[in-house]
């Protein structure tokens, strides 16, 4: 069976190519024949490893094709989400087994409404890849991806071995809503800071006051949602991702350098929307959030 991937980005080119390599079937989709075209004209995905640089050519299609779809890998940017799996619902087959990668929180909810005969299946990465140019992926860090089903938690599927013998460190999970609640955690409180900072990840370390002061908030977030475990450390757990990933950029600040879309709607954003639903006061998220928007819109960027 093939896998089709939407959203070649990062994550995306990082799957595509480790699968295509193993010898798995694997098709990219893209949403027209105007990018289908530059693809196919540049011959393939480039996937750099270290120093060693590779060129895939991975099958491709545009949304529109005909073909039917079992196992699709969407992994596109949250606020693209729903509108993707709109433009390609009607080609997944029944029982269709959809792979949510988005960052943050609130999209994988708006996916799963769209497409009701699908299995959708959550998943949560800590792997480092950015794109250094069009159909280009750099591998910048070893990481791990959880996947899971709130719905069915106990059943995990059978290309779960694919995953492996594409060398795609992964496992199944019965809590993967606890993965991404502190995945969430973590990335609310270092993105927005490398934004408002304007700094690599390790640079932070000058602003471990602020860092702690915003965990405590989402640590009384985590545990009104029923993520008490998740809470634990979860301080000095973002303390050793900032001194492990010193070097990098973080990817709320590569969108904004880069003049685009940034997801704090499904970060931030939904952090607050939670603490409101629980009727919690977050002063210092609600600070960071206002601070962040008002960047934001001086950049002339969304600020949802």
């Amino acid at each position: 069976m093939s896998w089709h991937i939407l959203g070649a980005g990062s994550l995306g080119g990082l799957w595509g190519a480790r699968l295509f390599r193993a010898g798995i079937p694997v098709r990219l989709i893209f949403r027209d024949r105007v990018r289908l075209a530059q693809y196919r004209q540049v011959g393939g995905l480039r996937l750099r490893e270290g120093d060693d640089t590779s060129l895939y050519p991975l099958a491709a299609e545009t949304a529109q094709d005909a073909v039917p779809i079992r196992r699709l890998l969407l992994a596109c940017k949250a606020y693209d989400a729903e509108e993707a799996i709109a433009s390609i619902a009607p080609r997944l087959a029944s029982g269709a087994d959809v792979i949510l990668l988005q960052n943050g929180m609130g999209s994988q909810d708006a996916v799963s409404a769209r497409i009701p005969r699908a299995r959708t299946i959550l998943a949560s990465s800590t792997e480092g890849a950015f794109r250094d140019d069009t159909f280009s992926v750099v591998h910048a860090g070893q990481g791990h991806t959880w996947l899971g089903d709130p719905t069915h938690p106990g059943e995990p599927p059978a290309w779960l071995n694919e995953l492996s013998e594409a060398g795609i460190p992964a496992q199944w999970t019965d809590d993967i809503l606890g993965q991404l609640w502190r995945k969430l955690a973590i990335n609310c409180a270092i993105n927005p800071l490398t934004v408002l900072y304007d700094c690599r990840n390790g640079e932070l370390n000058a602003h471990t006051a602020e860092i702690q002061s915003v965990c405590e908030e989402l640590c009384e977030l985590l545990r009104h949602t029923g993520q008490t475990e998740k809470a634990s450390g979860l301080y000095e757990a973002v303390l050793a991702i900032i001194d492990a990933t010193a070097a990098n950029t973080s990817s709320m600040l590569q969108d904004v350098r880069s003049g685009r879309r940034t997801e704090i709607r499904f970060l931030l954003g939904h952090a607050l929307e939670e603490a409101h639903r629980h009727s919690l006061k977050l002063a210092r998220l609600e600070s960071l959030h206002i601070r962040l928007s008002e960047q934001l819109a001086t950049r002339g960027l969304p600020i949802d």
